[in-house]
């Protein structure tokens, strides 16, 4: 077992390919409806351990099936977070949290079946973190998979020979950013859960009170990577568990920790690595529905994040491109554009039951304001950009052919059963050929500041499709599909 972590090591070449441009499409209803559904099925693409008999994406074959051997504990099951086949913990929970956010939020307007697989996709994940927190209070497993010798090989995932290390952190070695977030992913979990189990979602809360005291007990980052900070996720355990539970030792904490855990630091960040802004879009629910005021100040923070997407206001400072496609620097920008899309649309939600708009200086926003920004991201990332391509793989007659993701790029295991070893699939992912297996739903990275994109498989900050892309996208779809 190793306790030392280095966060997405990654040893990639580098070529170029340029995409022709191609006409614009429109969204319609029954495109949303469309992509709903094929955001939710992407995950079956990502999932390790034994697949079962309903598996929809069937190219893929069981994974990962001795994960968790080596220290005599079953780590089976959750999901590879991205192109490769490692199992981070970090953005998986997240993941989960964003994935149970999306059924909580906009559950009730995905039709049954949608809603029914949601679940199922939560489950696939939530399963997975309860064996990662079974040896609480004292052990978090938090990796499986070595990521230097997984990246520097291009193989299936039902062909893996590569290290399957298991990375823990034991108290009282800190651990709340990684310990934070799989509270926040039980917590919002059980609330998912509790009309259709009661039972798992019991379970979920329990095991997320521990999760969250081992989070607590032992503040600071998981990783030695000083960009991963810790003190947001113990705020957004927090403000789930408050949810969950309704219980005012969580309410307590939000009051009593805010300054000291630097909540007011990056709140115009949202991701799996940041909550911030989730945060505050999260706890201004109770101060608009249940005015405690005692919380206040996180409703300030959060309508300030919203005066700052807005191009009117005063306080305008986010970056769009010439397409009208939100854009921070880093690559993988649709994540920014999926998870701020979904808090534009929950804090419409929140301002539309207390009647309230958001001040901007000498604008006033209100909920449609902020639901129109939210549809421009999902029509530019559907297709409704510059390049007409569509950012959802299997999504229109125009999308991504050559994404960076090894069981797409990799002849199925279905239709070439011999093994492929790590150095073997170097001749795949060097080919110009389109992947010989559609990843269905697939966000990738996207475009760059000034909309280019080059469907290029070597381009991972443009093509490798996350789970953390796709997780909000789920509860944003399903509000258009319903509501256009």
């Amino acid at each position: 077992m190793v306790t030392l972590h280095h966060h997405l090591i990654i040893i990639k070449p580098v070529l170029v390919l340029i995409l022709l441009k191609l006409p614009l499409f429109h969204s319609s209803y029954l495109e949303y409806a469309d992509a709903l559904s094929k955001s939710i099925q992407f995950f079956e693409g990502q999932r390790s351990g034994f697949l079962p008999n309903d598996q929809r994406l069937n190219w893929r074959g069981n994974s990962g099936l001795g994960d968790g051997s080596t220290v005599n504990t079953d780590l089976t099951g959750g999901y590879y977070d991205a192109g490769d086949n490692v199992k981070f913990g970090f953005p998986m929970a997240f993941t989960a949290t964003m994935l149970a956010w999306s059924v909580i939020e906009f559950g009730d307007s995905m039709p049954a079946g949608e809603r029914r697989n949601a679940l199922v996709a939560v489950r696939w994940v939530t399963d997975y973190l309860l064996k990662t927190v079974s040896q609480l209070p004292n052990r978090i497993f938090v990796q499986v998979g070595d990521p230097i010798s997984d990246h520097n090989c291009w193989e299936r995932p039902e062909d893996m020979d590569t290290k399957r290390t298991v990375y823990a952190v034991e108290s009282p070695n800190t651990a709340s950013d990684v310990a934070g977030e799989t509270a926040a992913a039980l917590a919002a979990s059980s609330i998912a859960f509790r009309s259709s189990d009661s039972g798992y979602s019991e379970t979920l809360l329990r095991t997320a009170v521990k999760a969250f005291q081992f989070a607590d007990s032992n503040r600071g980052a998981y990783s030695d990577n000083p960009d991963i900070r810790d003190g947001d996720e113990l705020l957004w355990g927090a403000a789930w568990l408050r949810r969950a539970s309704q219980d005012d030792s969580y309410l307590n904490y939000l009051q009593n920790n805010r300054q000291t855990l630097g909540a007011d630091d990056n709140i115009n960040e949202f991701g799996w690595d940041n909550k911030h802004a989730g945060i505050n879009v999260l706890v201004s629910k109770e101060v608009l529905e249940s005015r405690t005021y005692s919380l206040q100040s996180y409703k300030a923070s959060a309508d300030s994040f919203m005066c700052t997407l807005i191009p009117e206001s005063d306080s305008s400072h986010i970056e769009y491109t010439p397409g009208g496609l939100i854009y921070k620097p880093g690559g993988s920008n649709l994540q920014h554009a999926t998870t701020i899309s979904f808090l534009l649309l929950a804090y419409a939600n929140y301002l539309d039951r207390s009647s309230q708009p958001v001040s901007c200086g000498g604008v006033t926003v209100g909920p449609s304001r902020l639901r129109a920004l939210a549809k421009t991201q999902v029509d530019y990332i559907l297709g409704e950009n510059p390049k007409g391509i569509s950012y959802m793989v299997g999504y229109s007659n125009y999308y991504p052919q050559r994404i960076h993701h090894r069981g797409s790029s990799l002849p199925s295991i279905k239709d070439h059963p011999q093994f492929i070893a790590c150095k073997e699939g170097s001749t795949y992912f060097n080919s110009s050929d389109p992947n010989p297996n559609v990843l269905v739903g697939a966000v990738v990275g996207g475009p760059g500041k000034d909309d280019a994109f080059d469907d290029d498989r070597a381009d991972f900050r443009k093509t490798e499709p996350t789970t953390y892309i796709n997780a909000p996208f789920v509860g944003v779809l399903a509000y258009f599909a319903a509501n256009s």
